[in-house]
């Protein structure tokens, strides 16, 4: 045994390229392993550092009770405090729109907020504002504005600075608490931050202050008293939580990420130790036994395994301790992460333990070779490329039990709007059928790459000898090709299912926001009210308005026959004068049928009241009665959440105003800087008009669109990882067949090939693995996103990315092609006659 391992660890010295081919898919395994922990810890300490809402100076915080701002005077004369802050809120309607006013210092270390432009208010009248809501408010330096708290008197307040929030939402002021008191007419306050002086005891002035609170109240109304580093901590707490939640998802992409690693140091240890067949037959025939090769070959795995996770560790050590100052750079401040010795030593036991895995099957396989092996040529001994009758019985079985589970799961798919529907069980069974069909594509790979080459070769069989020998060299080694595709098809059915996903709940999200937010800005009457005559003419005479649309609506609308429904809303809004309209689907009939004496039904109207397309509505409202025709069933809600759409004709007969109620407006031009001017034009043409309020739908819509887009890009990034490591593979696995392949590379540039031609071929012959595995992936990853999609009960139609998903085809194949363009350059610099000299 001491010998045959003696002999194997100076051959792995010898040449320890071959070592690092062997484990680099483990070195970037362990690496990504090792970064996000990193990651992690980076990341949390940014929210402890930067994210917690309370200003580092307070010692103490008074919260959780009935608190007044006579007890805020009290406090802030006890012994030990040097500085009391109370908060509170107000919510005010300013020109037509939303602001909170939020009590604040203005200055000191208890602010949070610093002031760019004027002052911050000292007097009776005055606040700041945020530089967001100066533009959408129109509140700019100076401006002096009506606000109602709610409490049906208004008040005149004056802009005297404009200051920097930590977030800016566009809708934020600050003040003084007394004017906030002033404003809501209550005493109250939300919680009060202390700054202690220097030398002062918490613990002494934190009794001091809970004996005031306690004072003349009642167990249940009186407030707590907490240390400023505690609900810092609380606050870091929560969003660390967040973080670690989300990080909980990056680890299972992770873990796939380890997994596919796995294989492909397993398909590379197959490809080494066939390359060196002729050797370790040599040592059977000198004595070596099976066992003692085996635990020969696995200890050169675990070698292996030890320094690519060793190395990937120190990798990701210096990446993660060279990110802050890169950012810094750039003006981005995030925290340096430590040095976590359990982690790394986790990582490193795990790279050594997928190559313990990865190693052992290959190693039996090498241990049984005959000693007359040795009296062979070593270069053809890897090109394998049937399966045997029960991998055949193996990969059949798994391929049924995945599309019997699958076809189980399509006959249980909920209905539209379940109720009490937990889709976890069905989500469960779409991912187990999808593991078991990843197994049996393991299992019958080889036999599924001829197939596939067969179709994506032909092109490149007519382009020529080097299109042909490409073809046919993969598939010569079909096994070694499908061991290598079959990682890159995890990658790609991953990202297909992220695509076609997203796509199809980006649909939904549209379709719903053509709903509830149909243009950029709605401008409204109260309740009951409608809009000053001329009021739309005007606004279309605005050079930062277009599609100008006014509007009715009637807000208690009955539905005869049905007893569940409650009174809904009734809207005329033309559909065709809004382009977002356009995107409502229905579920039945047409929106384009609707005329006088007809009516469009949001879906839950049609479900509660028993009604489809064609039938016969009768609505009522205010002691009237209308009889419509259904034209059409909508999939959602129908426009401005209201459930019926009527023509204007009807909708008089229900008793609407004849004056418009609403008014919905799109930006002239798109940026934020057209949509501020759109709102400030909406604003002047309705100043002075009591009840009038202006809504921003386009924020909303924003957002949605945002939200969407980040956690598409935030899921192809982490599935990028299993691509990283299949790409990788596929340079390994032609860095290796370049070795191997060696004479036969001689051959064919001593009949003629050129340099060019050789690198040519072997660069395609990596392409080929990108086009078989992400051609299998496609195939597999577009029907398991629809089921998983269905499973979900969210009603969003199947979208199919066709663009996106050809790129994501064509960016495979370019990459792994570029895998391949090193090793293809270095086999084509090696001379023909050395070439054909090697054994």
């Amino acid at each position: 045994m001491n010998a045959v391992l003696r002999t194997q660890l100076a051959g792995v010295a010898r040449r320890p390229a071959r070592m690092l081919l062997t484990g680099l898919a483990v070195l970037v395994a362990a690496f990504v392993v090792y970064a996000t922990v990193l990651a992690q810890q980076i990341t949390e300490r940014s929210v402890l550092n930067g994210l917690s809402g309370t200003p580092e100076a307070v010692g103490l915080v008074v919260r959780n009770g009935t608190i007044t701002t006579a007890q805020l005077d009290r406090i802030a004369a006890l012994p030990g405090v040097a500085e009391a802050a109370g908060r509170a809120e107000a919510g005010l309607e300013v020109s037509g729109g939303y602001l909170g006013l939020i009590a604040d210092p203005g200055s000191g270390p208890l602010s949070v907020v610093k002031v760019e432009k004027g002052t911050f208010p000292d007097g009776p009248g005055q606040i700041a504002v945020t530089p967001r809501t100066v533009e959408r408010l129109g509140l700019t330096l100076g401006a002096s504005v009506s606000a109602d708290a709610g409490t049906g008197t208004a008040a005149r307040l004056t802009v005297v600075g404009i200051v920097a929030p930590r977030d800016d939402f566009g809708s934020q002021g600050y003040a003084p608490t007394s004017t906030v008191a002033t404003l809501t007419g209550s005493d109250l306050l939300n919680q009060i931050d202390l700054r202690l002086n220097g030398g002062a005891d918490p613990g002494v002035v934190s009794d001091r202050v809970a004996t005031l609170v306690a004072a003349g109240g009642s167990p249940e109304t009186r407030p707590e008293v907490v240390t400023g580093a505690d609900v810092r901590l609380d606050e870091a707490r929560t969003a660390a939580s967040e973080v670690d939640q989300v990080f909980a998802v990056v680890g299972a992409f992770v873990a796939v990420a380890v997994i596919a690693a796995g294989l492909i140091a397993t398909s590379t240890f197959r490809i080494v130790f066939a390359q060196r067949m002729r050797q370790l037959a040599l040592l059977r025939a000198v004595g070596a036994g099976r066992s003692a090769l085996a635990r020969a070959l696995a200890a050169e795995g675990l070698l292996t395994g030890l320094i690519a996770g060793v190395t990937g560790v120190l990798g990701a050590l210096a990446a993660g301790h060279a990110l802050p100052a890169l950012l810094g750079v750039f003006g981005w401040t995030v925290s340096a992460p430590g040095f976590p010795i359990a982690a790394a030593l986790g990582t490193v036991a795990l790279a050594v333990l997928i190559t313990l895995v990865a190693v052992g099957a290959p190693a039996i396989s090498a241990s049984r070779v005959a000693p007359l092996e040795a009296l062979r040529s070593a270069a053809t001994t890897g090109a394998r490329t049937g399966i045997g009758g029960l991998r055949w019985l193996t990969g059949l079985l798994l391929a049924l039990v995945a599309a019997a589970v699958a076809g189980l799961v399509a006959v249980n798919l909920p209905g539209p709007d379940p109720e009490d529907y937990d889709p976890m069980p069905l989500l469960l069974a779409v991912v187990g059928s999808g593991g078991l069909a990843f197994l049996a594509l393991i299992a019958l790979g080889p036999a599924l790459v001829r197939p596939v080459l067969a179709i994506a070769g032909w092109p490149l069989r007519r382009l020529g000898p080097v299109g042909r020998l490409a073809v046919g060299g993969v598939g010569g080694s079909a096994r070694r090709a499908a061991a290598v595709a079959v990682v890159v098809a995890l990658g790609v059915t991953m990202i297909a299912g992220v695509l076609v996903g997203g796509a199809s709940v980006r649909t939904l999200a549209e379709r719903e926001l053509a709903a509830s937010a149909p243009a950029d800005f709605e401008l409204a009457a109260a309740e009951g009210e409608s809009l000053p005559a001329g009021l739309a003419d005007r606004l279309r005479t605005s050079a930062d308005l277009t599609g100008v649309t006014p509007y009715r609506r009637v807000a208690a609308v009955r539905v005869a026959g049905a007893s569940e429904l409650a009174d809904v809303a009734a809207t005329d809004v033309a559909v065709g004068a809004l382009p977002r309209l356009g995107e409502l689907a229905t579920a039945s009939g047409s929106i384009g049928d609707l005329r006088p004496g007809s009516v469009v039904l949001a879906r839950f109207v049609a479900d509660l009241a028993g009604l489809s397309a064609g039938d016969t509505l009768v609505a009522s409202a205010g002691g009237r009665e209308v009889r419509l025709r259904v034209a059409a069933v909508l999939t959602d809600m129908a426009p401005l959440h209201a459930g019926l759409l009527l023509d204007p004709a009807d909708l008089t007969g229900l008793g609407a105003p004849a004056a418009p109620t609403g008014i919905l407006a799109d930006a002239a031009r798109d940026g934020e800087r057209a949509r501020t001017a759109g709102l400030q034009a909406l604003r002047q043409s309705s100043a002075g008009q009591p009840g009038l309020g202006v809504a921003v739908l386009a924020d909303e819509r924003d957002q949605i669109n945002s939200a969407l887009t980040v956690l598409l890009a935030i899921a192809l990034v982490l599935i990028g990882l299993t691509v990283l490591i299949a790409i990788v593979g596929v340079g390994t696995t032609t860095a290796l067949s370049v070795v191997e392949r060696v004479r036969e590379s001689g051959l064919l540039r001593a009949v003629g090939m050129s340099r060019a031609g050789l690198r040519t071929m072997l660069t395609t012959e990596s392409a080929l693995y990108g086009v078989i595995g992400a051609a299998l992936g496609i195939v597999l990853g577009v029907p398991y996103a629809w089921l998983a999609l269905e499973t979900t009960g969210v009603n969003a139609p199947l979208t199919l990315p066709v663009w996106q998903l050809a790129a994501v085809f064509l960016v495979l194949v370019a990459l792994t092609a570029l895998a391949g363009v090193l090793p293809a350059r270095r086999a084509a610099r090696v001379s023909p006659v050395r070439a054909l000299g090697t054994e």
